[in-house]
């Protein structure tokens, strides 16, 4: 809805339509009818009536504020309040939404302002007086959530070099920085997630919500879809605007950096980290007018742990403040990293909402690839089959099934040169799998002793566990202590376990961080869980 207003300008006086007597002050509010302004050089009082149109002053006094009276009263302190709905005008309007009008506004040209976040309570002081306001349109919008979509992804700006045959093309899809048509298999996760940011961008509130789940499985760019999906809807006016800023815990050489990055991206002002926090905690706890709501974006959250935790700690507890305005979408590989960083009954009451992103399935990296591929036939269905569920038994991580694709695009290619097949076959995965899976920390793994190959499926097998990328000694041990039973040995002691133990961190198959008690050791693979598992499995 927009109008056209008149100026009034005047120096004025105000007084209230009668005044609120000592029995009308023990009440929470009193409200009146009217409010009668005296305007200099003029012989009658100007009375603004509840109903009417107003300006109220502003920063610019040749554009005071548009607003429409909707009560007078008095607050428990006897100062007297008006409650009014806004208008705006085109100035005051974000750059991306002016386009939608289509026409050019005209200068006193005044628009419906829908958005909650702005405090509509004015003190009555700041009121000049009425102003009249033709309304030639009415159109509400509502919101349309996209149902049972399947994301799509943009095209690229400029289009790539034509590929010379059918093996190079599908090695360019295969790409894991190509830019695919769809994310197929993660719809559900994609309606989720933005029914849950879009809730909150429409009933101005905050949250937060925590996506897990091991790599390659989709989180980021599902993410990032959902985000551009809600920027598309609010440039065309389906919900209120917003502001999206994102950080990623590997691009930091400090976790404490983060708050720098996020104030930089907010308001394009530099600080120190300390000053970028105490500016945050103010801009998170204080109400401001017209204050529109952050979608913050953190990758790789498990990046930003610190001593005291204060830097998670801050962000889980940024948008449960009242005035945050602040949707916080955090994304990291461990499952329970809110508990291990705060105590359970503080992670409750912080209230997250979790998303958990399970391994892709054979058949969900079969359509993975057959998606990207588009209709391009350069791989035998057999051999398809095989990659999906080979990296599916092992990781479930789309990005390395595409890897192994494209390198068998490779030998195939290299094979058709000296007169072979011109599609991928059995052979040409078979071989691919072979070169990368043939590292020297396989060999090693190959080379280990039974206990020592024991103890790498034991850690393997409590990460799984624990849903986490690390483990104490003493959890990893208890697992060692059943396979040993399972597969029929003699259980070693604790003393030869850490023998073990010690033996894989000296070889870098294992990271390992002292600890004043042995049983407290933290444990971490220097491999990837695919490459255990495949020279385990391998034997």
């Amino acid at each position: 809805m927009s109008g056209y207003y008149t100026k009034l300008r005047a120096r004025r006086t105000y007084r209230w339509e009668g005044k609120p007597t000592s029995e009308d002050r023990k009440l929470k509010r009193r409200y009146y009818g009217s409010l009668s302004i005296a305007v200099d050089r003029r012989p009658a009082e100007a009375v603004v009536s509840v109903g009417q149109y107003i300006l109220i002053e502003g920063h610019d006094d040749d554009n005071p504020f548009v607003a429409q009276l909707l009560k007078l009263f008095c607050d428990d302190n006897g100062n007297k309040k008006a409650e009014v709905q806004w208008f705006v005008r085109m100035c005051e309007i974000h750059q991306n939404k002016r386009k939608l009008l289509g026409r050019s506004p005209h200068p006193q040209e005044v628009f419906y302002y829908q958005d909650r976040s702005c405090d509509n309570e004015v003190d009555a002081e700041t009121i000049l007086g009425s102003v009249q306001v033709c309304v030639y349109k009415a159109a509400p919008t509502t919101p349309r959530t996209p149902r049972h979509a399947t994301p799509s992804i943009p095209t690229r700006s400029l289009p790539a070099r034509k590929p010379e045959n059918v093996l190079e093309e599908a090695r360019a899809r295969l790409h894991v920085s190509s830019v695919p048509e769809s994310l197929p298999c993660r719809e559900q996760e994609f309606q989720d997630i933005y029914s849950f940011v879009e809730s909150k961008i429409m009933d101005g509130t905050g949250g937060c919500m925590y996506i897990s789940g091991v790599p390659g499985t989709g989180k980021t760019a599902t993410v990032h879809e959902v985000i551009r999906s809600l920027l598309q809807a609010a440039e065309q006016d389906e919900i209120p605007h917003f502001r999206f800023i994102e950080i990623n815990g590997m691009r930091m050489t400090d976790p404490h950096q983060a708050y720098v990055q996020i104030l930089q991206k907010l308001t394009d002002q530099k600080a120190t980290a300390d000053h970028a926090a105490a500016l945050l905690e103010k801009r998170f706890s204080m109400p401001a007018p017209k204050k529109e709501t952050t979608v913050l974006l953190v990758d790789e959250l498990d990046l930003l742990w610190t001593r005291k935790q204060n830097v998670m700690y801050n962000l889980f507890d940024w948008p449960t403040r009242r005035h945050a305005r602040l949707v916080v979408l955090t994304i990291a590989n461990t499952m329970d990293l809110p508990e291990r960083i705060m105590m359970n009954r503080v992670a409750s009451r912080l209230g997250l909402t979790r998303m958990s992103f399970q391994p892709y399935n054979f058949k969900q990296l079969q359509q993975i690839i057959t998606s990207r591929l588009n209709r391009v036939k350069a791989f035998e269905e057999d051999a398809l089959q095989l990659i999906s569920r080979k990296v599916a038994a092992l990781s479930g991580d789309a990005r390395r099934c595409l890897d192994i694709c494209r390198r068998a695009t490779e030998i195939c290619e290299h094979s058709g040169q000296q007169g072979g097949t011109k599609l991928v076959g059995m052979s040409h995965v078979m071989e691919a799998l072979d070169e990368m899976f043939s590292s020297s920390y396989i060999t090693a793994i190959r080379c280990a002793s039974l206990q020592e190959q024991l103890f790498l499926r034991a850690v393997i097998a409590e990460f799984r566990r624990l849903g986490l990328e690390e483990a104490t000694f003493q959890q990893v041990f208890v697992q060692h202590q059943g396979l040993c039973r399972m597969e029929g040995l003699q259980p070693i002691s604790v003393s030869e376990g850490l023998a073990v133990c010690q033996r894989l961190g000296a070889c870098r198959l294992l990271l390992l961080e002292p600890s004043r008690l042995d049983l407290l050791l933290r444990v971490r693979l220097n491999v990837s869980q695919d490459d255990v598992l495949y020279a385990l499995k391998a034997d």
